[in-house]
Formats: C-alpha cells, sequence, structure tokens
C-alpha cells in the first residue's frame, strides 16, 4: 500500500531519489574509471520505490533477520545498490567515490564483506535461487518477511533462472517477487528477446508465476506492481519492468556500446548537469523507513548429537551412515535443514524427510538451483545440506565457487563416487569431484571411510561454519572405527603402523578397505606397512603424513577412486613435497567402463593385488 500521505508528493519524492541513484552511479563509476553506470541508470526507478517505500528494513540495521531480504542479481548494478544503502543513511555519501577501490568493500560487484549483501552476485543466473530459498526459509518459519530479486533481461538466457521459476510455483512461494530490468542491452548486442514483453509475459505465466508488466520508469505504476505483489496469495510473482538502459543520460540512453563503461569526466558532468535539472524539491516530506515486523528468536540447540550405533558384524555404506548421522543431528539442530536433487532414496536423505518433512525440500533434477537455494536458506541461518550423486556436482560447479566467495554455511555431499559405483557407467562416476571441492577458497573437504567416520563427518561439518564437501561411496564397506574413535577437520587416522614399516600408504573410502587387504598380504610376506585414513582431504594433516613418509624410508603410495588430475594424490604431493618425500599415485586414468564394483576397482588398478605389487616395487 502507498504510503499515507498524498501520493503526488510521494511520486515526486521517489523520481527525486532515483535522479539521486543515478547521479551517483555516474559520479562513483567515473570516480573509479570502470564499472556499470548505465546498467544502474536503468534500475533507479525499481530501486527508488524498493528502497523507500515498498520494503520493510531498518537502515541502521541492515543485517536485522526480520527485514525484507534484497538480491541484486544482476550484480554488475552494484552503484545503484549502493547508492540506495547510502541514501537510506547506512553510510556517508562520500564513500561511494571508493568504488572499487582497494581500501574499500564497495566492489565491482557486491560479496557479503558488506553488512547489506546476503549473498555474492555478480555471476548471473544465481540471484533468484538464492531468494527462493529465502522465501522457502521465510515460509519454514512462518516469518512475514518479503523477499525481492532485481535481475537483468540477458539473465533470462541462464537455465539456473528457469530451474529457479520451476521450483518457485512448486512451493506457492508467494512471498517472492522476481523484478526483470529489461533495458534491452546486453553486453555485446541486445538480449534475445529485446523489448517483446509478450513473449516475456507468456514464458513467465507459463510457470505459473503471477505476471505483472509495468513501464520500468513509471513510479507509479510500479508502486501499484509492488502493491499487487504483497495482495497476491499461493504463486510467485514476477514485475516485468520495460526500461532503457543509461536513462537520464541523454547521449547514452537505449545506445548500444555503453555497457560497463564508466564515462569520461567531461560526460559525467554533463550528465550529472542534465539530471540536477529533474530535482523537485519538497521541503514538507520527511522520509521515514518502513520498520519489520518482529519475528522470534531462532531456535537453539537442544544438546550434543546422539552417538552412533554402528555393528562391527554388518557393513554400511558410508552414504546410508551420512543419512543416519544427517537424521541424528536433525533432532537436536533445529537449524538443519536438507535439499535433494531427486535421489532421496540413492542417497538416504529420505530418512531425514520422514522425520523433519517441514525442513526438507525437493529440488528435482536442478542441481544448480538445488545449491542456490541452499545458499539463500543458509544466508538466513540455516545450516543448509544438500545431496546428490558426485558426478552431478560439477553441474553447480559455479554456484559452488560464488558460495565459497560468500562464505555460505552450506554442507555438500557428494554420494556414489568412483568407479566403484559399478554398472551404471562412467556418465554416473564422480571422478573429479575432489578436483573441484578442493579448488573452492577456504573449503573443508571430508572422505570418511567406513560409518562411524561418516557419521562423524556430518557432525563435523554441521559445526563448522562454513562451506564443507563430505564424499561417500555406494557400496557398503565394513565397520573399521568404534562407535567412539575421535575424528578432527584437519587429522588423518593412522590405521596401521609399526617401528618397522617400509612405506606409507594413504587410502580413502573404498580404497582404503582395498589396502588394508594389500597390508595384510604384505604382512604375511614380512612386510610392514604404514596405513593412513586420509579423511580430511583439506586441511589435509602434513604433520602426520610427512612424519609418516619419513619414517618409512621417504616413500608415500596414494590410492584413490578418482581421477589423478586434483585428487588426493595430488593433495599429498603438496602437503610433503617439501620435506623430499616421494609420492607414488594409483588412480583412475581412462574413462571407466560399466561392471561390477570389485571388476572396476582391479581393472583400473585400485584393488589389493595392485597396491600389494605397488608397494613391493617402491620398496
Amino acid at each position: 500500500m502507498l504510503s499515507p500521505v498524498d501520493t503526488s508528493t510521494l511520486i515526486q519524492f521517489l523520481r527525486n531519489k532515483a535522479t539521486q541513484l543515478r547521479i551517483d552511479s555516474i559520479l562513483s563509476t567515473t570516480e573509479a574509471g570502470s564499472g556499470h553506470a548505465t546498467s544502474s541508470c536503468s534500475a533507479a526507478d525499481i530501486m527508488a520505490a524498493l528502497f523507500f517505500e515498498v520494503m520493510r528494513y531498518n537502515p541502521k540495521d541492515p543485517k536485522n533477520p526480520a527485514s525484507d531480504k534484497f538480491v541484486l542479481s544482476k550484480g554488475h548494478a552494484a552503484p545503484v545498490l549502493y547508492a540506495a544503502w547510502a541514501e537510506a543513511g547506512l553510510f556517508p555519501r562520500e564513500e561511494l567515490l571508493k568504488l572499487r577501490r582497494l581500501d574499500s568493500n564497495l566492489e565491482g560487484h557486491p560479496t557479503p564483506r558488506l553488512p547489506f549483501v546476503n549473498v555474492p552476485t555478480g555471476s548471473l543466473g544465481q540471484g533468484l535461487p538464492a531468494g527462493l530459498g529465502m522465501a522457502l526459509k521465510a515460509k519454514m518459519d512462518k516469518e512475514p518477511f518479503k523477499t525481492y530479486v532485481l535481475m537483468g533481461d540477458g539473465e533470462s538466457a541462464e537455465g539456473s533462472v528457469w530451474e529457479a521459476v520451476e521450483m518457485a510455483s512448486y512451493y506457492h512461494l508467494d512471498n517472492l517477487c522476481a523484478i526483470i530490468d529489461t533495458n534491452r542491452l546486453g553486453q555485446s548486442q541486445h538480449t534475445m528477446l529485446q523489448h517483446d514483453m509478450a513473449a516475456y509475459e507468456r514464458r513467465w505465466a507459463g510457470f505459473g508465476w503471477n505476471v505483472i508488466p509495468v513501464d520500468g520508469h513509471d513510479i507509479s505504476a510500479l508502486l501499484a506492481a509492488f502493491d499487487r505483489f504483497q495482495k497476491n496469495q499461493g504463486s510467485p510473482t514476477v514485475i516485468l519492468a520495460k526500461t532503457l538502459k543509461g536513462k537520464g543520460i541523454s547521449f547514452a540512453e537505449d545506445k548500444d556500446g555503453w555497457h560497463g563503461k564508466a564515462l569520461k569526466k567531461e560526460e559525467a558532468d554533463q550528465a550529472v548537469a542534465e539530471l540536477k535539472k529533474q530535482f523537485i524539491p519538497d521541503e514538507n516530506f520527511t522520509w521515514q523507513p518502513k520498520k519489520p515486523a518482529p519475528t522470534a528468536k531462532a531456535p537453539a540447540v537442544k544438546g550434543p548429537m546422539p552417538a552412533p550405533g554402528f555393528s562391527k558384524n554388518k557393513p554400511v555404506a558410508t552414504r546410508e551412515a551420512f543419512a543416519d548421522a544427517l537424521t541424528a543431528i536433525g533432532q537436536v539442530n533445529p537449524l538443519v535443514v536438507v535439499v535433494d536433487g531427486d535421489v532421496k532414496n540413492s542417497t538416504y536423505t529420505e530418512k531425514f524427510e520422514k522425520k523433519f518433512p517441514e525442513r526438507f525440500f525437493e529440488g528435482f533434477i536442478a542441481e544448480q538451483n538445488a545449491v542456490g537455494c541452499a545458499i539463500g536458506m543458509a544466508a538466513c541461518g540455516k545450516i543448509a545440506f544438500f545431496s546428490t550423486f558426485a558426478c552431478f556436482l560439477t553441474r553447480a560447479a559455479d554456484f559452488l565457487r560464488m558460495a565459497a566467495i560468500g562464505r555460505a554455511n552450506i554442507k555438500i555431499v557428494g554420494t556414489h563416487a568412483g568407479v566403484s559405483i559399478g554398472e551404471d557407467g562412467a556418465s554416473q562416476m564422480g571422478l573429479e569431484d575432489l578436483a573441484m571441492a578442493r579448488t573452492l577458497p577456504e573449503s573443508v573437504v571430508l572422505y570418511p571411510s567406513d560409518a562411524p567416520s561418516a557419521y562423524a563427518a556430518v557432525r563435523l561439518a554441521t559445526d563448522h561454519k562454513g562451506l564443507c564437501y563430505i564424499r561417500t561411496s555406494r557400496p557398503a564397506t565394513p565397520i573399521f572405527y568404534d562407535n567412539t574413535e575421535t575424528f578432527a577437520i584437519g587429522k588423518c587416522k593412522v590405521a596401521r603402523q609399526s617401528d618397522s614399516d617400509k612405506i606409507t600408504v594413504v587410502a580413502a573410502g573404498v580404497t582404503f578397505f582395498e589396502a588394508l587387504k594389500a597390508c595384510e598380504e604384505l604382512l604375511k610376506e614380512g612386510i610392514m606397512v604404514r596405513l593412513i585414513d586420509i579423511f580430511s582431504v583439506k586441511p589435509i594433516d602434513a604433520e602426520t603424513l610427512i612424519r609418516s613418509g619419513k619414517a618409512t624410508n621417504n616413500r608415500i603410495l596414494v590410492v584413490e577412486d578418482h581421477y589423478e588430475e586434483g585428487g588426493i594424490g595430488e593433495a599429498v604431493l603438496s602437503a610433503v613435497s617439501s620435506a623430499g618425500i616421494r609420492v607414488e599415485k594409483i588412480a583412475v586414468h581412462e574413462i571407466p567402463h560399466s561392471g561390477k564394483p570389485q571388476e572396476l576397482l582391479d581393472k583400473y588398478g585400485l584393488s589389493a593385488p595392485h597396491i600389494k605389487e605397488a608397494c613391493k616395487r617402491l620398496i
């Protein structure tokens, strides 16, 4: 609803705000010598309406969990976002002139280094999935805040956008509003649909959204559109705002070739002079932000995680032990939520769903959006787990990259890793996932070998503040550790050792048990082998690895069910190379074939006989 003041006065006030946002966007990018002035100008009226009339938030407390959420999916328009917060009074306008400088957090694209940014954006197509997660969180906890996602029309080419559109419709998220800044011009040319607003309308309506076409520079029409969103029930809303790139800059408005180009000093002076003429002061109008409604405090953890109860007489797949642990920790930690990729009956997360259906979300076969959804929920305080087959996570690599940049508190579990999955063949075998997960900045990568260690990995991941990846296997493996065994991030486990060890073997998952068999066979021949279960791939336990390598004639053999590039072998090599320790790697070196798990381990050199042979050769 419009504020209880004279409508014409409010409209002029918001027009003035939009003009100021355009001026600040131009000045900040010109001072920086780079940035997206024209993309900011097309969105200025939308931003003015949102920040100074529509949204409920506290300008002095941007992290207030009760506030409406705003996601700038078109992250290159960061200058107008920063200008809006400066205009709202969070920081002095002068700070805008530090845009893109090393000594300022007003970066080229927004990151959560800033208190008013919930998720990093700039890799297009990720804002709506994150907003979806925020809206789901509000629905789950029955909180009144709304989520607004400002998108560019160019990013509609990203498939992840339509993944989010489908899921938002499926969950009837009437608290989610997408606004498309349809300014027609992309980076290198016009967009596919340009200003064919009817085509956009048909597409979004076809997915079950409440569609509102509007002139994106008509403040009155924008306010009416947001009012319709707030009254709508049962479906998400999209406001299709027809805009002009560079709006307000006479020589650049709706003209190609200006994307990402800051105006030169004389150009900026001309544009600002023209814009200033649009101001119509109204000293009688005083803006008062709409404060958010109070919400309940987040529920507290109820106690320690229940201890596991695995029997040494019954092998258990680490993928199933993961789900057991997830369900157990869900009983004591109400912040834990789960997103699935239509594999809950293979990853066993259906156990969590049966126990906590209100905290389980089916993301279907759309891994990018599922990760983005988890990021959005984590930004609102949840501890979000997403699990799928390890091979399918590579599809979401860019979302994981952005999650790491934003230090998102998400936990990713890849199951069915390696050739040991068997007959499904190479397309289903996760053989690149460790390389991907290890390269994510500040990530934690855990690779449990049996059920108790998988159970512990889930607890450690939940307690850790940040992105964790847990790799699990399909086949059932023996129980090696006691239920009371302790594990730690950054520490491996020395499974076998003696003062007479001739070589150190490092393994994890199914290859740990193959290495264990090889050690037992070598022992019959009087050859002692030190066996390390790596468990924590990142951070890696360099101290233990170096100590073991030095104690075994500077020889380490790594065995992994993963391609050689980027896997455990390279992690171990990086950790011990400065100590002069020789590392040899047994890994998968070709595209695998279908077959039975044990056949495949043998064919690709990962089975006990191959490990035994390699140890004897190295010794």
